[in-house]
């Protein structure tokens, strides 16, 4: 496992740091070394993320990632469009110069780039853009997903950048904790670098091949692992005006059942001040209606709340729904011993 650092300049530990904060949260393929963001230089990534230490150091500068024995600069910043900010190639220069290898997860293709690329060449550096790892596959549906027993689980949002990813890993981890077999469906950059086998960008594919591809790689984890879970990473929102997703996941993977992702208070799509999410029991509609399978809990992303507000508010959500409502980042063995006794 290569040591790594993640370029997270101006924005861990935000929305727009979700790259970075899911690799300091969860990595099997890289070992995260050290986290880049001179506003927050001294402290621990864990503690500011979780208030939980995880040892990892947030730093200033690329040699202070060598120092702390990085091989390579992962881009940790996932900006609208997938643009690589203007700040940010500095680092990846001064990365390439001393030798170090670049993983990126943006549109804006690392190894494209005229001068990174003759930088890289002079120092035999090695330049990794994950998108475009996938850009060209071309996967049909074939019905292959009606063969696939396992009880799918697509987790589901009312936002972007919400914790879709990090509900996913942390059910998929409590399920196998109560002794189930269980696999993760990563669908994006993010999952790919945490090191999910079973992990097709979806966004980097073109739009023909897109259900082909969920309903490959579900069907390759299937017919591998034989699980008797599998919980489906989900994309964007449904009701997103900017990235609407779930409709291909729905219809490609055929979900058994669908956990809902919501930001109690979250107003504003993110990114996006001029549109108001809409109300939770539309979302829970639309999704039960689309995949004709119910919305079985609600995942709750505890952002600008405080304990006694996110108690009030599952006691309230819970009431009203009829349904679970838990905190992925607490314990999950309840929840997942439900979802289990679920008929699904």
């Amino acid at each position: 496992m290569e040591n790594a650092t993640i370029l997270s300049e101006g924005v861990f530990a935000t929305t727009y740091g979700k790259t970075a904060n899911g690799l300091v949260r969860y990595s099997k393929r890289y070992h995260i070394t050290s986290v880049i963001d001179s506003r927050l230089a001294g402290q621990d990534a864990g503690q500011v993320l979780m208030h939980k230490p995880s040892g990892i150091p947030i730093i200033s500068s690329v040699e202070e990632a060598i120092n702390g024995h990085a091989e390579t600069l992962i881009v940790g910043i996932a900006s609208d469009g997938g643009v690589l900010p203007e700040n940010y190639r500095p680092y990846i220069r001064t990365a390439l110069g001393y030798g170090m290898n670049i993983v990126s997860g943006l549109h804006d293709f690392v190894s494209d780039d005229p001068e990174f690329v003759k930088i890289a060449r002079r120092t035999g550096s090695r330049i990794t853009d994950v998108r475009k790892l996938f850009k060209d596959k071309k996967y049909f549906f074939t019905g292959n997903i009606e063969k696939v027993k396992a009880k799918k689980i697509a987790v589901l949002g009312t936002d972007s950048a919400i914790g879709k990813r990090t509900t996913a890993i942390y059910l998929n981890r409590a399920m196998k904790a109560i002794g189930k077999k269980s696999v993760m469906i990563g669908t994006g950059q993010t999952s790919w670098m945490q090191g999910f086998k079973y992990t097709v960008v979806v966004d980097a594919i073109v739009n023909d091949f897109v259900a082909g591809a969920l309903e490959t790689i579900t069907y390759e984890a299937w017919d591998s692992e034989r699980p008797d879970y599998m919980f489906i990473e989900g994309q964007g929102s449904v009701l997103h005006p900017a990235y609407p997703g779930s409709f291909e996941i729905i219809g490609a993977t055929r979900p058994d059942a669908i956990i809902l992702q919501h930001a109690p208070m979250r107003k504003y799509f993110d990114g996006f001040p001029g549109y108001e999410i809409p109300p939770l029991e539309k979302y829970i509609k639309i999704l039960e209606l689309l995949s004709n399978r119910k919305v079985i809990a609600i995942a709750l992303n505890t952002e600008n709340m405080d304990e006694s507000m996110v108690k009030e508010e599952k006691s309230r959500l819970q009431a009203k729904f009829g349904i679970p409502v838990f905190d992925p980042l607490q314990r999950l063995s309840t929840v997942t011993r439900e979802i289990d006794s679920y008929n699904i």
